[in-house]
């Protein structure tokens, strides 16, 4: 390996790298993702539109939140979660592109 690839892929990369996607290997989780695609929603939507308790909202929102994947963004009572930024977006978007273009057989 090249000096210049090991500078590009130093441990701490390698290492957030590998958390994120530990992090998104779990449905529910990309699920949530999908959903914030398409704007800010409370736990309460949120648990609508994936179809588990808020609850169970709550816990992966925590994951998410930590690891710098969403944000939060309270209106009086009400608490707003969303992309953290433009790029948690782009990577949902392209990993479920991906997953279209190998369901449709196009990867062939």
């Amino acid at each position: 390996m090249s000096a210049h690839i090991r500078k590009e892929l130093s441990n701490a990369r390698l290492d957030i790298a590998t958390g994120i996607f530990k992090l998104l290997s779990d449905p529910t989780r990309l699920k949530i993702l999908w959903a914030l695609l398409h704007g800010e929603h409370s736990v309460g939507e949120l648990a609508e539109d994936v179809g588990v308790k808020p609850a169970v909202v709550s816990q992966h929102l925590a994951k998410l939140r930590m690891s710098h994947m969403v944000r939060v963004r309270r209106a009086g009572t009400k608490i707003f979660y969303s992309a953290e930024n433009d790029h948690v977006l782009q990577f949902i978007e392209h990993a479920f592109t991906q997953a279209d273009h190998i369901k449709s057989g196009e990867h062939e």
